[in-house]
């Protein structure tokens, strides 16, 4: 690994296969200058970084020809199979497929995730804090200027090559949030700022499920973290934009626009469902695990995967169709692999309620059903009960109660004050797993 904290690197002249690439993105091409020093970073990247993040040209971060060719030559290929089966005996034969596309990780995951990235125990009392309401609007440019500095570049070193993605900065002394595919096969990992500092990282911990890791730049101090916010305001046709690595390093901290498709999205990928933000904001291989971004700056979801045309007509076109994990969902993952080093599930207090007009005029909320076993039903409470306060929160809808378990893990208490009939009580409910 070489030098942190470099404060001006020296622009190098571009590898041989890299010129032809420069000259058709700016008219400047006899200076040799990478592309992104002109569209993307003020400070290009070493050229020894360049070289450490892609010795392999590997999957995760191969380069838009490369792409365009394996894509011509799995057409070929299709074509000749076709050809090869008209010619055959059609006994046994099968169908081209068909059917609904598939969403798969912006780089491919399959089943558990291994990784040998050393491992550090996360400061005591560290906690991600998500801001319950949007702040004020911005430019597209001001958003940039805000939120690109806390976006990094993650390079996990394997056996053979490396994999890059991306990263989001949730504290000033390295703490960093991607997905648990990026350090996928990892043997070591490292991080590349905005302005071109680098840091070796170690794995704090990861759930596979989630598709959610945490790590910690090491000896880092006074980065430059981002704000994280509530995704349960996202509505439909909320402008978002995505800052990341699409196709590698190359084009780091680029920023695409668009919109929030749909929310609460069930996806299944790789055998499990997984609920998620869709979005149109283009993402490719290399945004894993960079931020999804409101108007006020703020990170409301982690960027995970993209609806593909593998299993569909091969004449289908599939475009505008990414996901992103929501921060309201993921909060309670980040805390427990901060406080656990792994994730014990999403802590449940036991009940299905509902948001009611209530006598005064105004809304409350109401116990539609108790699961059996569960916290609250060792609690005493029972449908129709009234929960007029969590932790002496006053509770008007759902959100509100939502909003107190928030604050909480699995195996904490939380008090609840409980209207039945003309009596109030108060209630200790000891919070279960979303995975029991």
């Amino acid at each position: 690994m070489f030098e942190e904290k470099r404060e001006n690197w020296e622009t190098a002249a571009p590898e041989e296969e890299n010129r032809e690439v420069v000259s058709w993105y700016t008219p400047r091409a006899r200076e040799g200058r990478e592309v992104v020093s002109y569209y993307v970073q003020s400070n290009p990247l070493p050229e020894k970084a360049r070289s450490a993040a892609q010795p392999e040209k590997k999957k995760k971060s191969r380069r838009g020809l490369w792409i365009f060719l394996a894509i011509v030559a799995v057409l070929l290929i299709v074509v000749a199979a076709a050809v090869v089966s008209s010619l055959g005996s059609h006994d046994g034969g099968e169908a081209l497929p068909g059917g609904d596309g598939d969403a798969s990780s912006i780089i491919h995951m399959g089943g558990e995730v291994e990784t040998t990235i050393p491992v550090v125990k996360a400061e005591e009392g560290l906690r991600l804090q998500l801001e319950e309401k949007m702040g004020e609007e911005l430019t597209i440019q001001q958003v940039y200027a805000a939120v690109n500095p806390s976006v990094i570049t993650v390079v996990a070193d394997e056996q053979i090559g490396s994999s890059v993605g991306t990263g989001v900065l949730m504290s000033e002394d390295g703490y960093f949030i991607t997905n648990a595919h990026v350090i996928d096969g990892g043997k070591s990992c490292w991080i590349i700022l905005a302005n071109g500092l680098t840091y070796d990282a170690q794995l704090v911990g990861y759930d596979a499920e989630m598709d959610l890791a945490v790590l910690k730049a090491v000896d880092a101090k006074g980065l430059p973290a981002a704000r994280f916010a509530s995704s349960d305001n996202a509505v439909v046709g909320d402008t978002v934009y995505a800052i990341g690595n699409p196709l590698g390093i190359e084009l780091r901290g680029t920023l695409t626009d668009g919109i929030i498709s749909a929310v609460n999205r069930e996806m299944d990928m790789e055998g499990r469902t997984m609920t998620l933000l869709q979005t149109n904001a283009a993402l490719n291989s290399g945004n894993s695990g960079g931020p999804l971004i409101n108007t006020a700056g703020q990170v409301i979801g982690i960027n995970v995967m993209k609806m593909t045309n593998m299993g569909m007509d091969l004449e289908a076109t599939v475009e505008g169709l990414g996901f992103a994990l929501p921060m309201s969902d993921m909060v309670f993952v980040v805390n427990d692999i901060l406080a656990h080093g792994y994730f014990r599930g999403i802590p449940t207090i036991g009940i299905m309620v509902t948001t009611e007009n209530a006598p005064d005029g105004g809304t409350m909320v109401e116990v539609f059903s108790v699961t059996e076993g569960s916290g609250a039903e060792k609690a005493g409470l029972q449908a129709g009960d009234i929960v007029v306060a969590a932790d002496g929160v006053a509770v008007y809808n759902t959100a509100d109660l939502l909003m107190v378990r928030r604050n909480h893990g699995v195996g904490d208490t939380t008090v609840l004050t409980i209207r039945r009939g003309g009596e109030t009580f108060e209630a200790s409910v000891v919070l279960g797993s979303s995975r029991d």
